[in-house]
């Protein structure tokens, strides 16, 4: 999974607000196996609030992907979270990138929501989970922490690992992510 933050909450600002809501997983019966380290990343897109804390996370939850999303909303619910405007700043998004080597709810679905044109990504977003996360091979504000935990993974209908999928990508957008000090 993925997190960021570029609001901040009641927890503090968005580095505090990311630490507390890996720690409040736990009240939502979800079990942190791993965390990569806080990358400070330019706010997506460009121009629509402060720059994000970026992290990802291994976490272990409920076998259902749709049970796990609902329990990671709960969480940024609790974290002030509200959805007003699609890539608007948050206080904390927690978004699910994979489920091992699960594709959801179909191939066709994920390849349609993959290879949406750009015109069309900021206004049209699926009713449904899509899982691996249609963009996860394009941002490297999440494939460099992911790089962190799970360098190996490969994406199931891609067959590129999260190493292969940061290498391709352009070197100008990788040095934007930034580790946090």
């Amino acid at each position: 999974m993925a997190a960021g933050s570029n609001l901040g909450s009641a927890e503090g600002d968005a580095s505090e607000t990311l630490r507390g809501g890996f720690l409040a997983m736990a009240t939502e019966g979800l079990r942190l196996r791993r965390l990569s380290r806080f990358f400070v990343t330019p706010c997506f897109p460009p121009g629509a609030g402060p720059d994000y804390v970026n992290a990802c996370a291994a976490v272990d939850g409920p076998a259902d992907p749709r049970a796990m999303l609902e329990r990671l909303h709960a969480v940024e619910a609790a974290f002030g979270r509200q959805r007003v405007q699609r890539w608007g700043a948050r206080s904390l998004d927690l978004d699910l990138l994979a489920a091992d080597d699960t594709v959801w709810p179909d191939t066709a679905t994920q390849e349609r929501w993959r290879h949406l044109p750009e015109e069309r990504r900021l206004h049209d977003a699926p009713d449904d989970l899509v899982l691996p996360h249609p963009r996860l091979q394009d941002r490297a504000f999440v494939l460099v922490p992911l790089r962190d935990i799970a360098a190996d993974w490969s994406h199931p209908l891609l067959s590129w690992t999260v190493a292969e999928m940061t290498q391709a990508l352009d070197p100008v957008a990788l040095a934007e992510v930034i580790p946090q000090r």
